[in-house]
């Protein structure tokens, strides 16, 4: 059997995401078949969604895997985690 080559993927990033976006605040939510990540940037009492993410859901195990492994190598290279209190008051999404 012939060994299979390791593809390299090259992977672009669009100037207008290079940057990244901001999060404090993030909603899952999920269907049969996709996981929805909501990521949102709240200030007093505004918030707006920055980011929406969906995956399969063998994508978001394998995400989650790859998040619990890179908070392992943080902790253990740099410090403790302290986890964030979660939000005070109610959260809800409006249409625009």
């Amino acid at each position: 059997m012939e060994q299979q080559k390791q593809q390299e993927i090259k992977i672009s990033i669009p100037p207008h995401l290079v940057g990244g976006v901001y999060c404090n605040l993030m909603r899952v939510s999920h269907t049969k078949e996709e996981f929805i990540m909501d990521f949102v940037v709240v200030h007093e009492s505004v918030g707006a969604l920055t980011s929406r993410v969906i995956m399969s859901p063998g994508h978001m195990k394998r995400t989650v895997a790859a998040l619990q492994e890179n908070i392992k190598r943080y902790e253990s290279n740099i410090a403790p985690i302290q986890e964030a209190p979660p939000p005070e008051g109610k959260l809800g999404f409006q249409p625009q």
